[in-house]
């Protein structure tokens, strides 16, 4: 294969509208702006494959990308990881883009003084931090304030608002396309006690991340990790892609040398090391470029929800629906099957904030 080499990426004007840098602040082999003429090919068939299979939506330049790195360039598993997401974009509580314009996590600050998991500024690589405090989770409380699958629905709810309008936002400020999250997972207080009942919730938010939000993890701290921790990792890591191992870093007590070199001080919460102390709160001020008005626009979602308020969208079709093969244009995705080779963006084997 021709070797990468830095250049504009190739777009489809049908579906590529980017108001955002599109070159990807990572130098690396099939990444935006990095990509071989052999990959750009790729991109070009999977779309096409797509698009005769009845497809209309999340067909972009970016998009396609990912599902390829994420399967390593080979087409088929792609098409099959991309029609297994769509699938269950459709049936996913109601439609994911539905959720994503109408849910309301009125439960959040209870649920946060057991599980808080937000998003909080920036790293030095200009990424959103996404912070995981799974050390303090306990789903019988949680259970008697919420709902596993209003838990999920928040964490895809978050995930869509990381696609847009953070990491457009966090692109807009540092000149180049970011696609990924950095992530920080507070093991403190974890015991293995603990495993059994949360697994099952943890299981469900791994698989989303992994099978559905692909390419999303930057790098992933985990911090406080309880004893013995390392050793379990170290036998784990051997299962793992090679490039996902390299992204996460498994830290002690004394992580926070290690965590300020990653993330600039006054962005992290001071409970971490950092002097960060946002009005009511970190975890609930969402702090970052996507509140930031230089370099904040307003998701697709919102204007497509407040388009078919007005009546300017025709019927208002959820675009999750429409998005869907037709008859004789090659059927019914399959269900959902793929097993992400990286640990996911979510609370879980990995993290919440999608590789």
């Amino acid at each position: 294969m021709a070797k990468a080499t830095t250049h504009e990426v190739p777009l489809e004007p049908k579906y590529d509208d980017y108001d955002f840098p599109t070159i990807s602040a990572t130098v690396q082999n099939g990444h935006p702006g990095h990509t071989t003429p052999e990959q750009d090919a790729k991109v070009y068939q999977l779309r096409t494959m797509l698009e005769q299979a009845g497809y209309k939506d999340r067909l972009d330049t970016l998009t396609m990308l990912r599902f390829l790195r994420a399967r390593k360039f080979d087409v088929e598993l792609s098409k099959k990881m991309f029609t297994d997401c769509e699938k269950w974009r459709r049936e996913f509580q109601g439609g994911v883009d539905d959720l994503v314009q109408n849910f309301d996590y009125k439960e959040r600050p209870k649920v946060f003084e057991y599980y808080p998991q937000y998003y909080h500024n920036i790293d030095k690589d200009g990424r959103p931090v996404y912070i995981e405090q799974l050390g303090k989770i306990d789903l019988t409380a949680l259970y008697k304030i919420t709902t596993s699958d209003r838990m999920l629905s928040n964490l895809v709810v978050e995930y869509e608002k990381v696609a847009d309008p953070r990491l457009p936002a966090c692109s807009r400020k540092s000149g180049a396309l970011l696609e990924t999250c950095c992530t920080i997972m507070d093991l403190k207080g974890a015991g293995v006690s603990q495993a059994p009942s949360i697994y099952g919730y943890l299981q469900q938010a791994s698989g989303i991340s992994q099978n559905y939000y692909p390419e999303r993890l930057g790098k992933l701290y985990i911090i406080n990790a309880p004893w013995g921790f390392s050793t379990v990792f170290s036998v784990v890591k051997r299962f793992l892609d090679p490039v996902t191992v390299n992204k996460i870093h498994v830290l002690g007590g004394g992580y926070q040398k290690e965590l300020l070199a990653q993330v600039p001080k006054e962005n992290l919460p001071k409970m971490f090391g950092g002097s960060c102390e946002c009005a009511g709160g970190c975890m609930f001020s969402d702090q970052g470029p996507w509140k930031d008005p230089k370099f904040a626009k307003k998701p697709a979602w919102e204007k497509k929800k407040e388009q078919e308020k007005s009546g300017q969208a025709g019927e208002g079709k959820d675009s999750a629906l429409e998005n869907k093969p037709q008859e004789g244009q090659g059927g019914i995705p399959a269900a959902a099957a793929p097993t992400g080779e990286e640990m996911g963006a979510g609370a879980t084997a990995g993290s919440t904030a999608a590789q």
